[in-house]
This record gives structure tokens, sequence and C-alpha cells, in this order.
């Protein structure tokens, strides 16, 4: 990698951000005064974003850093932000030379959205590298409930065969009837709804709770639902193993210890 421009006199480097977003809409921006087209993709000139310092070390060190930026209705805006589009969004940063944007760029930090705090018309994002991810556990605990989620790597079971599409038919405050799930509401508890048109559409909300035709959501949607929007409906799990067997015929795959002694058995003494 040549980056003798770094050593000259006069600086002509510029940051490049790139995000991507989980529904696959993807934003760059460029520190540059004009925008830069890098491999077909534009990168808009947004001098208002801004990261603070970004130290690169070959150490195991937790690297993260903030970027901080103005909200406009053309790149990221506030009602997306509150909608939670942007939540768990990768990022990736570099330096380039903007006198040969085709060029090698020096790649800085990659990583996904952490915290996100608005303030006014301005936002602050925390940017998890990928080292931040080494604080998380190295072996499961034990647990009498499943520590998988339904239809992840560990569960293996398909999610396609526990979905179902179907229009809005009715809205409340936080509860929305589906046509066609003749009284299978209760099936979806512990899943997710997600919407597939309308001002909602691509966001998905949890389902707690479900009667007859009508489930609710354990939030309220920040848009409006309409009457006659789509949705995808996924089934849920208790994560018990009683549910595991008889409901989804999967317990060799039940990823917990049903039948493990717990701490009261060891607080017993005799007699009590």
């Amino acid at each position: 990698m040549s980056l003798d421009w770094l050593d000259r006199t006069v600086t002509t480097s510029a940051y490049l951000w790139r995000l991507e977003r989980e529904d696959g809409i993807a934003l760059g921006f460029t520190s540059h005064d004009s925008d830069l087209v890098i491999d077909s993709f534009r990168y808009r000139a947004s001098p208002g974003m801004v990261p603070s310092s970004i130290v690169l070390t070959d150490s195991l060190e937790i690297d993260n850093v903030e970027i901080a930026g103005v909200m406009t209705s053309a790149a990221i805006a506030e009602a997306d932000l509150i909608a939670g589009r942007w939540d768990g969004a990768l990022l990736y940063i570099a330096l380039i030379n903007w006198e040969q944007p085709d060029a090698e760029p020096l790649p800085l930090i990659c990583g996904e959205f952490g915290e996100i705090i608005r303030s006014g018309d301005g936002f602050t994002v925390e940017m998890l590298g990928a080292t931040s991810f080494l604080n998380e556990p190295i072996a499961p605990l034990t647990s009498p409930t499943c520590r998988a989620e339904l239809g992840d790597r560990a569960c293996k079971l398909s999610l396609h065969r526990y979905e179902r599409q179907g229009r809005i038919i009715s809205v409340g405050e936080d509860e929305i009837g589906i046509e066609g799930l003749n009284a299978a509401a209760s099936d979806y508890i512990f899943g997710s709804l997600r919407f597939l048109d309308g001002p909602n559409c691509g966001l998905s909300y949890a389902i707690i709770d479900g009667q007859g035709d009508v489930v609710r959501l354990a939030d309220r949607p920040d848009q409006s639902a309409a009457l006659g929007n789509r949705v995808l409906l996924t089934q849920g799990c208790n994560k018990n193993f009683a549910t595991c067997r008889d409901r989804f015929a999967n317990s060799i795959n039940f990823r917990g210890e049903p039948y493990l002694p717990g701490n009261d058995l060891l607080t017993r003494y005799p007699g009590a």
C-alpha cells in the first residue's frame, strides 16, 4: 500500500464514511468539499459529519469511535433514527487521497452502530469496532430455558414454515388485527411482526400477546399503521423444553438444561 500522499506538504486527504442499514440501504459521505465517486458508489460531500480521534493499534484493546453529525432529510433523518432504522447499522471509515479517489484507501475502523444520542438537530453515534465483541462470554451459561432464538443457527429450524403474510384489518393503541389468522394469534406470542409496506415498511416489532385475529406489540409503531398494509408474521417460542418438544418437534436442538439441579437444591438441608 502506497501512502506517500500522507507525507506531502499540502494535504490531499479526506474521510470516507459508508453506512449500511439492516434493510440494505447504503449511504456514503465524505469530508471533502465535493462529491466523490469510488467503485461506482457516490460519497456525498458532508462536512457536518465529524469523527472523534481514531487510534489504530495492533493490540486486542477495545476500539470505538464517536461520530457527530447533522440530521438532514436527504441523508439521516430524525424520523429514521427514532424509528430505529439505523440501529445496528454497519459503518466503514477510511482515509483517501481525493486527488486519486480510485487509489487504495487507508482503512481506519469498521464496525456497527452502538448508542445513538440525539440533541436538537444533530446526533452522536458510538461506533463499536470489531474488538468490542471480545467482551462477549466465551462459553454459554447454563439455563433451564433455551438460549437459542427460533430459526437461528443453533435452533436449526426453518422460519419459512412458521411465517405468514396478511393484511391489517384493525389498528388499536398497540394492537393490530390481521386477516386470516383464524384465532391463531396466540401462536405468534414472542414472535415478530414486520411491515412490508406503508410508512413503517421494513421495521419489525416484537409480539407480546395475541388473541383471536389480534396481536399486541411490545412497542407502538412510530408511524401509524393503515388498514390494508401488508405485514409478515413470524411465530415465537417461549424457550421452554416442553414447547420445543411438543410444538416444534425440535428437542434434539434444545439449547438449555431443563433438568439441571438449581441453586435451591444446594441450599436444602435434611428435614427441610
